[in-house]
């Protein structure tokens, strides 16, 4: 989804609102230079776990009541896709706490980042941004674009819709406030679209 090369995983990243997925795990592994922030850091592994459980059921529900507004290709069922992310969020519990000690899952949020100027080459935002316009406020996602700005050299933001499909009224706003604050910002189309609609991303660079 963020249209990534090998010249880019081999960049130091930061991951921003991971949550308990496995890229920081999988890109570990192999080698690559990742930090991930999510407020659910805060929390244990077996907590996590146990939230996992609780809300998984009704996330599936809402996934299937919700179906036709995906494209279900490289996935081809809500079944799929609930054995999909069960097993990336296992892969992340299993490095969770190897993780912790390395100081590559830290509790954090937008839009204060505990990271210098340009502390990463590359930040990913998935899944956070602009899908959340309903909960988060414009000022926020400014604040949080900027924060992004500050601690890494490029930024990356992906979907650009909202939860209902909808382009995100706050992105025209953000771009322009960014731009005034000397931050060069481009859409760019992606090979990645799961949901319906969802085909570009975000870059912004100071």
């Amino acid at each position: 989804m963020f249209m990534l090369s090998d010249a880019d995983l081999k960049k130091h990243i930061l991951g921003c609102s991971d949550g308990p997925a496995a890229f920081n795990a999988g890109l570990s592994a192999r080698g690559g230079r990742v930090v991930s922030v999510d407020p659910v850091y805060q929390f244990s592994a077996e907590q996590i776990w146990a939230q996992i459980e609780r809300v998984y059921p009704q996330v599936m529900l809402q996934m299937q009541q919700n179906a036709d507004h995906y494209i279900w290709d490289s996935i081809s069922s809500v079944e799929v896709l609930g054995a999909t992310r069960m097993d990336a969020m296992q892969q992340f519990l299993a490095d969770f706490e190897t993780g912790l000690e390395a100081g590559r899952y830290l509790t954090a949020s937008l839009p204060d980042l505990p990271f210098g100027d340009r502390q990463f080459e590359l930040a990913l935002c998935s899944h956070f941004l602009f899908l959340y316009s309903e909960h988060f406020s414009l000022v926020q996602h400014i604040e949080s674009m900027r924060e992004l700005c500050r601690v890494a050299e490029e930024v990356r933001v992906y979907p650009l819709l909202t939860l209902d499909g909808k382009p995100s009224d706050y992105l025209p706003a953000v771009r322009e406030a960014l731009s005034t604050e000397g931050i060069e910002t481009c859409l760019q189309t992606v090979d990645y679209q799961f949901q319906k609609g969802a085909t570009q991303m975000l870059i912004a660079r100071a």
